[in-house]
């Protein structure tokens, strides 16, 4: 079993670097993204940050490149332990200098850096080491043990489905699709109004959507509450920004229509509000200006 692992782990490894470098690499969130991480701090500029983390996105994605062409090999298994190691020793700096910020390892906006930062990171050493140990292709260990080896990979897709948040919306709503289509929504209407959807679907609705890129750099939280008023669901975080007067903490917003998911409306129309926590005002300016991730923030009164 364990020869089957590591023959496999090289694929496995290749995936979820392709997956996470292409996305910083490439991404259009690059630059928001790299505005909340750490990398503005320690290289003091939003520019180089960014270069920064597309050039890391181009190291994973030759690293994923040579897994996938010379899996039997001990150097792209051992550069991947490293990379690893890396990560994880980066983690621990942002953690200990600016745990608010956002790690960047999935090239999506992420809340403070958690257990599963720490854990997509440790996976990647993991992978890596059992990569180096790989005396066989993945392909010919695939065609010798189909049965083992589809088992090992399914196993291996639902881990980094949990663990990757682009291939966790990759996998999940194409397949949520599906099933609507084939057996119909599991919430049908009642007397023609539109049955409310979990919290949780509203808030992938939103992290999918224009305004909550938008609006990204100004928040400084996850989720805090929520709650339902007149058709809409309100979300609730907490945010910075910054005008001529200095920095201001404050509450950031968003309304959306309680019924819609990103099934059955992937770009919603949503309303965002900005609310100054020391007056109790909105903010004028729909996206104020953000306040870089090292300021300290002053408390509300």
């Amino acid at each position: 079993m364990i020869p089957l692992v590591s023959n496999l782990a090289p694929l496995v490894c290749a995936v979820l670097l392709t997956a996470t470098g292409a996305g910083k690499a490439f991404g259009r969130q690059t630059a928001q993204l790299a505005a909340n991480t750490v990398l503005v701090r320690v290289l003091n500029d939003g520019r180089r940050a960014t270069l920064a983390l597309r050039a890391v996105g181009a190291v994973e994605l030759a690293l994923a490149a040579a897994l996938f062409a010379v899996p039997d090999t001990v150097a792209p298994g051992a550069a991947t332990a490293a990379l690893g190691a890396g990560f994880t020793g980066y983690l621990a700096y942002a953690r200990a200098t600016a745990p608010e910020s956002s790690c960047g390892c999935s090239a999506r906006a992420e809340g403070p850096i958690g257990v599963r930062a720490f854990t997509r990171a440790g996976l990647v050493v993991a992978g890596g080491v059992l990569a180096a140990t790989a005396d066989a292709p993945w392909w010919s260990q695939a065609a010798d043990r189909p049965a083992g080896a589809a088992g090992v990979l399914a196993l291996a897709a639902a881990v980094l489905a949990v663990l990757v948040a682009d291939l966790d919306r990759a996998v999940r709503v194409p397949l949520r699709r599906a099933r609507l289509r084939l057996f119909g929504h599991p919430l049908p209407p009642a007397g023609g109004a539109g049955e409310r959807v979990p919290v949780a679907a509203s808030v992938e609705l939103l992290e999918n959507s224009l305004a909550w890129q938008a609006a990204m750099p100004v928040v400084r939280s996850g989720l805090l509450d929520h709650w339902d008023d007149g058709g809409w669901r309100v979300l609730h975080y907490t945010g910075a920004y910054r005008d001529a007067r200095g920095t201001h903490p404050a509450s950031v917003l968003f309304a959306l229509d309680l019924t819609l998911t990103v099934d059955s409306a992937p770009q919603p129309a949503v309303r965002v509000s900005v609310i100054d926590d020391a007056t109790g005002e909105v903010v004028p300016s729909a996206v104020p200006t953000p306040v870089p991730r090292r300021a300290p923030l002053p408390m509300a009164t």
